[in-house]
């Protein structure tokens, strides 16, 4: 099952990996949007309520998408042009999301605050459940001069939305939402790899099991590196992702591989481990057989 942590969340907040500064990925800088004068439109309008933040949220506005955007109003304009851009930016991401889940998703609010006091999207990303009725109140860290990855950390904890309860909490589900943000967003998540630290962990066979936490680096980098190699593959991330998601909480990397390939599980970390010794480069990060690189 599920991790179960405070609040009834099923899912740990999305964050850098343990002992990152949190800077915003090189080369990844400039809004997604420069929309018009930003505007906040509802001082005063109700809220919903947020899984961590007490203070004052301002509806900047509502998409076409069902998508309503809040900031926090005592973080200033550049948190305004962060909340603004991922409204200009949010029916694309969740037409891209719904594309990659074959869903068609609910009404979700997003709130650009300043995370565990970040203002550099190192704060990660928060919501109180994974569904659209649990989740639905998204909590993102305000990421100044860098709002491409406001809107990765959004994708992130929409498309866990979009397991429906599904691997939500566990490192295959963490891995998922991940790479959802990469492709969706850039890859503006670049420097928060994850499979770098299952190298430094010696490797271990995480494609046989599945470690029921979202937290574990180890494990989740195992992960992270498996979807790049079927990827690389010419497997789209929505057939991955279906697969996963049918697989459910308990479901391994190899019956993974075996679904989408359509053939035994056995044998699988062996051939997963080969591709991972022929790499010319290593892992150095969490798409080591190049498949962003090289759109």
């Amino acid at each position: 099952m599920p991790q179960t942590l405070p609040s009834g969340r099923c899912n740990s907040p999305l964050g850098p990996p343990a002992g990152l500064s949190g800077l915003p990925p090189v080369g990844v800088s400039v809004a997604v949007h420069q929309s018009g004068p930003r505007r906040l439109l509802g001082a005063d309008s109700p809220h919903p309520a947020w899984p961590t933040f007490q203070g004052g949220a301002v509806l900047v506005g509502a998409s076409r998408g069902m998508v309503s955007v809040y900031v926090d109003r005592a973080l200033g304009d550049q948190a305004v042009v962060n909340a603004t851009d991922l409204l200009a930016d949010a029916d694309r991401i969740v037409a891209d999301n719904n594309a990659v889940f074959a869903i068609v998703g609910g009404p979700v609010s997003v709130l650009v605050c300043g995370l565990s006091g970040a203002t550099d999207g190192s704060g990660g990303a928060d919501h109180g459940g994974c569904d659209f009725m649990s989740g639905g109140a998204i909590e993102v860290c305000a990421a100044f001069g860098n709002s491409i990855l406001v809107g990765a950390l959004f994708e992130a904890e929409l498309a866990e939305c979009a397991m429906n309860g599904a691997l939500c909490g566990s490192s295959t589900g963490e891995a998922l939402s991940r790479w959802c943000a990469a492709e969706i967003c850039q890859n503006a998540i670049a420097s928060w790899a994850t499979a770098p630290a299952w190298v430094a962990a010696g490797m271990p066979n995480w494609v046989d099991h599945t470690f029921q936490s979202d937290m574990h680096e180890p494990s989740v980098g195992c992960a992270m590196a498996f979807i790049s190699w079927l990827r690389s593959q010419g497997f789209t991330l929505g057939t991955i992702a279906q697969r996963m998601v049918a697989l459910g909480d308990d479901g391994t990397l190899a019956q993974l591989h075996a679904a989408v390939m359509g053939a035994p599980a056995y044998g699988t970390w062996q051939e997963f481990e080969c591709a991972v010794a022929e790499l010319p480069d290593g892992v150095s990060d969490d798409d080591p057989f190049f498949v962003l690189r090289s759109r």
